[in-house]
């Protein structure tokens, strides 16, 4: 007998006479993958009858068919006859468990490879942490954790870092934080798992206080808390950390790239943006759909409607986020036949419409007045797609209805909701009775509001406005008494706008800027133009009980106001000027600036919390103001 066979006993074969087959006749069935221990043993009775070594066999195919059956034992056999190294056997099987979609088949074998008492390396314990990792199992995580400390793996950086990776995915942040103090030495990589999984659970502080103390920083690392503060709602932070990453003399990634022009976009940082766009296209990154699908999304905010066209059309691929980014962009900057004829565009290349798709084209419907289309539009959704409304579609149709004066029937349509209405449906209604002067049913939409969203300032003073444009200042009064019962304080309006990679912030009634004197001779030379073409300011829109010469002051002094005289004060002649206001643009402003921009020739762009307002040559993009 060969001594490279086990007993005669343990083959499926009975002895006979016939011709023993040749070791070629072997290896061309060994080509045919057997797929159980029985086919296994089947070809090792072959090896066998014609003395052949087992090492012909594909060893970590044997291990992985057998590793979790009865016939373990007997796959080792086969392994410790071959001569082979058993552990890098058992650990080719442990990484292709680690890696499918059953990943604890790792920790199974694992189990299996201790009770049999196979040997143990740091490869055996990586594996098994990554199929941890993947199933934020901590449990096992820690029994792991204990096998690092008994077989003294200790000083193995990339296990350390595998495990505070493990703790932190499975959102045991203390045992992370309580390991990585203790590790006598740590990479860029420890560091980086730390600020990501900081970032991630919304911890940017913390995130930002270890960034700092870092040793050493690579790309990975700059960006991560970049995007952690755009994330998170501080672009201003994340450009300015940007800044300081260039002077590190680090290239950006793609990533970065991401992260970066998400942030200008919240800004409406279009220098800094289309420095980033430059960049991008001599980087080599014009063929990422992530990267052209956040370009679009910066230039739609920016107002910069013809550059997102330029980037959609140039576009390699298109996905679903491109198109339904561009018909939002066309609807809310008031091209809202362009939004639907895109729309027709997208369906015929085959591209099928999401929620967010819906959601441009129910806006471009409310901004035309296209009371029927988005009815039907509303209706396709289900019928034609197979998409459930989600409370964004129930708003945009509460909103087509309350601006086309329809408030019944919008009160209607929220009462059969087949969702509860939160405090944006209510709210949507309460603005449509201010534009209408329904003071019934606004008095109903802000009962729902005072238990929906008790703290949010905009939906008193809403309520309040209708009362004073009612003249009925005692309920007025009775509003703004209620909240500050409260402690709900109305939220100041503020515009700001970026130059020179700088953001300028301005609140209503501002005189604290260091250009505040140049910003008022500004405004004074202005208004002399402005009321010779007809300029008269509408108090109407000061909703307090003051003296008109104090309504026309505070109507001068709106943030929006304050941040174009800054800007025509500090570009060049002919420049656009772009300003995000976090409110609504108030009729008067709306009036003087279309004024100011056929007088100063100038493209006068400003973002509010509903929509784009491109004045140009004395015209507003948008068909109507509210």
């Amino acid at each position: 007998m060969s001594k490279y066979t086990l007993s005669i006993a343990s083959s499926p074969f009975p002895q006979t006479h016939q011709t023993k087959p040749t070791p070629q006749i072997i290896q061309n069935d060994l080509q045919h993958t057997f797929k159980s221990p029985f086919e296994l043993k089947q070809i090792h009775a072959q090896i066998i009858k014609t003395n052949t070594h087992p090492s012909i066999l594909h060893l970590p195919h044997v291990a992985s068919v057998c590793a979790l059956t009865p016939c373990f034992p007997y796959a080792r056999k086969i392994i410790l006859l071959s001569g082979n190294n058993e552990t890098a056997i058992w650990n080719t099987c442990l990484k292709q468990f680690a890696e499918s979609s059953s990943p604890d088949d790792a920790i199974c074998l694992f189990n299996r490879l201790c009770e049999y008492g196979v040997c143990l390396d740091d490869f055996t314990i990586s594996f098994v942490l990554k199929a941890c990792t993947k199933l934020s199992d901590c449990l096992s995580g820690r029994v792991i954790h204990g096998f690092i400390e008994k077989l003294g793996f200790q000083s193995n950086l990339y296990l350390q870092n595998s495990l505070v990776h493990l703790y932190v995915v499975s959102g045991e942040v203390d045992n992370a934080h309580q390991l990585f103090d203790k590790m006598r030495d740590r990479d860029v990589v420890t560091w980086n798992i730390m600020i990501k999984h900081l970032v991630k659970r919304g911890n940017v502080d913390d995130a930002y206080r270890l960034f700092v103390t870092m040793p050493e920083r690579n790309v990975r690392s700059w960006t991560s808390m970049i995007m952690g503060f755009v994330k998170n709602g501080k672009p201003k932070e994340a450009i300015e950390l940007f800044s300081k990453m260039e002077g590190e003399k680090l290239c950006p990634n793609e990533v970065t790239v991401v992260a970066v022009l998400a942030a200008c976009a919240d800004l409406c940082a279009l220098d800094l943006g289309k420095k980033i766009h430059d960049f991008s296209n001599r980087s080599g990154f014009k063929t990422n759909v992530r990267v052209c699908n956040t370009l679009l999304d910066m230039y739609i905010k920016c107002g910069c409607l013809e550059a997102a066209c330029i980037v959609f059309d140039e576009m390699e691929q298109r996905t679903v986020v491109s198109w339904s980014a561009m018909i939002q962009g066309l609807a809310i900057n008031g091209r809202g036949e362009e939004a639907l004829r895109l729309f027709s565009k997208m369906i015929q290349s085959q591209i099928k419409p999401n929620e967010v798709t819906f959601v441009g084209i129910l806006h471009a419907c409310s901004h035309m007045g296209m009371v029927h289309e988005g009815r039907e539009y509303f209706a396709s959704m289900s019928r034609d797609y197979g998409i459930v409304p989600e409370i964004e579609h129930y708003g945009c149709m509460v909103d087509l209805l309350s601006r086309a004066g329809l408030l019944k029937e919008a009160r209607e349509f929220i009462k059969n909701m087949h969702i509860k209405p939160n405090g944006v449906i209510w709210g949507t209604l309460l603005g449509g009775c201010r534009v209408h002067k329904n003071i019934e049913l606004a008095e109903e939409a802000i009962k729902h509001l005072l238990e929906l969203d008790p703290r949010n300032d905009g939906y008193y003073v809403v309520l309040s406005n209708i009362y004073a444009e009612a003249k009925r200042w005692e309920d007025a009064a009775r509003v703004r008494k209620l909240m500050k019962q409260k402690g709900v304080k109305k939220t100041p309006g503020s515009s700001s706008i970026s130059l020179d990679g700088v953001v300028h912030e301005f609140v209503a009634g501002d005189e604290t800027h260091p250009q505040t004197e140049a910003i008022q001779e500004r405004w004074d030379t202005l208004l002399e133009e402005m009321r010779l073409r007809g300029y008269v300011p509408n108090t109407s829109v000061v909703l307090l009980d003051i003296e008109e010469s104090e309504k026309v002051r505070f109507l001068f002094r709106h943030s929006e106001k304050l941040a174009v005289m800054f800007g025509l004060i500090n570009t060049a002649n002919g420049a656009p000027i772009r300003v995000m206001k976090n409110l609504r643009v108030c009729e008067d402003c709306h009036a003087a600036l279309k004024l100011i921009s056929e007088i100063v020739d100038r493209e006068i762009v400003v973002r509010d919390r509903n929509r784009f307002h491109c004045f140009k040559n004395g015209v507003c993009s948008c068909k109507e103001f509210w």
